[in-house]
Order: structure tokens, then C-alpha cells, then sequence
């Protein structure tokens, strides 16, 4: 099992948690429940005529706590990495490592920005793979960072599960399906 650390609580964020989680990894999401979700007024997000983005926030975090992952309200300040890991720092000064690293900061990606991962030169936004991938292996970048110009929810919640997908994949060493079951009768 991996760890993987979610900087960002957004969509793309929770939804890679999500995904994560039904699978059996550690899973922990940093973020402070501040994104400019609570902001906004779905009409376009599948499976709802219309949500306010605050109960989509608080319905993907009750979603990754009831498979087993953490949601944690605290704000990363800094991160660290070696050959096998990366260490996140907290603003009270406490720390995390894991093996793989989800970045989700929105419009602002100061941290993966200081980690030095590449940006396209035209928007600044960080260059991904069609996974998420970024240039540093087994940090991924999905949501606004990787696409600044086209900030929706459901593709930053796509994004996230892609690049869940993706870290499964490498740990199993085959591609993988998240299949969800109708409920036998």
C-alpha cells in the first residue's frame, strides 16, 4: 500500500482521494476547506441539476472519510523530497511523508512551483501528462494548476480521479478499472 499525500481540497483533490481510498491506499488530503468552491453555483457538475459548491465540498469530504482516508484542515507550507519520498511541512511546524504527492492549489500553485516543476512559458501553467503527471516523478498536478484557463469542477474532479487511477496502476503494475457494482437483488 502507498501513501500519498493531497495538497488541495478541492474537486480534483477529493475526488483523487475518493479514488484512492475505495482502493485501500493511505490517503491524506491537506487543505482548509477555503477553495473557491464555496463561491460557486454548479449547474453543469453530472448527476446534479444544481449544487452549491459548498455542499459539493462537504459532500466529497464525508465521501473520502466513509472509505477510510483522512481530510485534514491545515495549510502546507512546505515540502521536501528525497529519492523514495516527499515530506510535507505544516504551518504548526508538524510534518508528513509519502510516496507520492497530489497537488491541487488552484490558480496559485506556489509549492509545486517551488518544488521546480516545469510550467508552459505562455500561462505559467504546470506542464502535465494526459495522467497528471508532472515533470518530477510521482508528483501529480491536476485541477486549475494544470489548466488555468479552464477552471471547472468536473474536470478538475476527472483530473483527480486520472491521476489516482495512475498511482494504482504503478502499484499493482497493471492498468486498473474502479468498477462500482449495482447492489445484487
Amino acid at each position: 500500500m502507498a501513501k500519498v499525500i493531497v495538497v488541495g481540497d478541492g474537486p480534483g483533490g477529493l475526488s483523487a482521494a475518493l479514488f484512492l481510498a475505495k482502493n485501500g491506499q493511505d490517503v491524506v488530503v491537506y487543505g482548509k476547506n477555503e477553495t473557491a468552491m464555496h463561491f460557486a453555483l454548479l449547474f453543469n457538475y453530472l448527476g446534479h441539476e444544481e449544487i452549491h459548491g459548498s455542499e459539493l465540498q462537504a459532500i466529497g469530504r464525508s465521501q473520502v472519510e466513509k472509505f477510510g482516508g483522512t481530510v485534514t484542515s491545515a495549510h502546507v507550507i512546505g515540502i521536501a523530497s528525497s529519492d523514495t519520498s516527499f515530506t510535507i511541512t505544516l504551518e504548526d511546524g508538524t510534518s508528513d511523508t509519502a510516496e507520492y504527492l497530489i497537488m491541487t492549489e488552484g490558480r496559485k500553485p506556489e509549492l509545486a512551483m517551488a518544488m521546480g516543476v516545469a510550467t508552459d512559458d505562455k500561462d505559467r501553467a504546470i506542464v502535465t501528462d494526459r495522467y497528471g503527471r508532472s515533470s518530477i516523478d510521482r508528483v501529480y498536478v491536476v485541477g486549475r494548476s494544470a489548466y488555468p484557463h479552464r477552471s471547472q469542477a468536473i474536470i478538475s474532479a476527472g483530473a483527480g480521479a486520472t491521476a489516482a487511477l495512475d498511482i494504482l496502476a504503478r502499484e499493482r503494475g497493471e492498468d486498473i478499472q474502479d468498477w462500482d457494482s449495482p447492489p445484487k437483488e
